[in-house]
């Protein structure tokens, strides 16, 4: 059974099975256009040397490429493009919220987002009573199982505050 909230439509899945919830009469949120992926996408293989992006044009598609660019960019010490690791951590930080939906825990990750997630009692002002915040590098290996939560926590990559600001049972999230 569904349940809806006043406005709200039920989730749909996207390209990318990535549950989202719409509203009605609207567009749901964070629906990047593909464009703008692909232009973003092939900017940071260009920074790789590497061919432009000639693959499936789905936003799923072409978000799950950029992740992996992005990653790519990391891992050779080479900075990412901006708008290829926005839309990096924008697209990860989509599916924890879809995958953990809820506004227990906000999860920051300056200058590109921020979300709530986990299910629980919800704050309505002010700073959240449970806060993750980490870097872009961070966040991604942690999303793509590359990086543990304890081994973040341990070397000190993630600033977690609040009694319910472990990850570690929605990581990782593809």
């Amino acid at each position: 059974m569904v349940r809806l909230r006043s406005g709200c439509a039920p989730a749909e899945e996207d390209d990318a099975g990535v549950r989202r919830a719409g509203m009605i009469g609207g567009v749901p949120a964070h629906k990047p256009d593909p464009a703008k992926i692909h232009s973003a996408l092939d900017a940071q293989l260009t920074a790789l040397g590497e061919p432009p992006y000639d693959g499936p044009e789905s936003p799923g598609a072409l978000l799950g490429a950029c992740v992996t660019v992005v990653m790519r960019a990391y891992e050779r010490d080479v900075r990412p493009e901006r708008e290829a690791a926005r839309l990096a951590v924008r697209h990860l930080l989509d599916r924890l919220a879809a995958a953990a939906p809820g506004r227990t825990v906000e999860v920051r990750v300056p200058p590109y987002a921020a979300v709530q997630c986990v299910e629980g009692p919800r704050h309505t002002r002010g700073t959240p009573p449970n806060v993750v915040e980490t870097d872009a590098r961070t966040w991604l290996e942690l999303a793509t199982g590359r990086l543990t939560w304890a081994e973040a926590t341990a070397a000190g990559r993630v600033a977690a505050s609040g009694s319910r600001a472990d990850l570690t049972d929605h990581l990782p999230v593809t």
